[in-house]
């Protein structure tokens, strides 16, 4: 896994098991249905705009572009959100999404 928030960090150093099987329940929610790794990639980025929550965004905007997803997809599904989500949730998404995605061209962690 490429760069951990500073804060993800501390928990899983304060806190190593609970970290160990937070990280098994994700892995075993991956792999409990048909869904492709892309598409989980994509739902989970969608979940998180809807939920407003900047790390998720950040996050699954990171993980969707490691994962070889074009920008233009993960901006896509932030898009679709403007008529489920409304605009102002959307459009921090958008921010915020573009900042991860402008940091990973100039190949800086964000």
């Amino acid at each position: 896994m490429g760069y951990l928030p500073d804060v993800y960090q501390h928990f899983n150093r304060d806190h190593p098991e609970l970290a160990r099987l937070y990280g098994e329940l994700a892995d075993k929610c991956h792999e409990a249905g048909p869904l492709d790794d892309r598409t989980r990639r994509l739902v989970k980025l969608g979940i998180a705009v809807g939920l407003n929550s900047e790390g998720a965004v950040r996050s699954h905007t990171r993980r969707a572009l490691e994962a070889g997803i074009p920008a233009a997809e993960v901006e896509h599904v932030i898009v679709l959100a403007l008529t489920t989500a409304g605009f102002p949730t959307m459009i921090a998404a958008y921010k915020w999404a573009h900042e991860v995605i402008e940091a990973a061209q100039r190949q800086e962690p964000i």
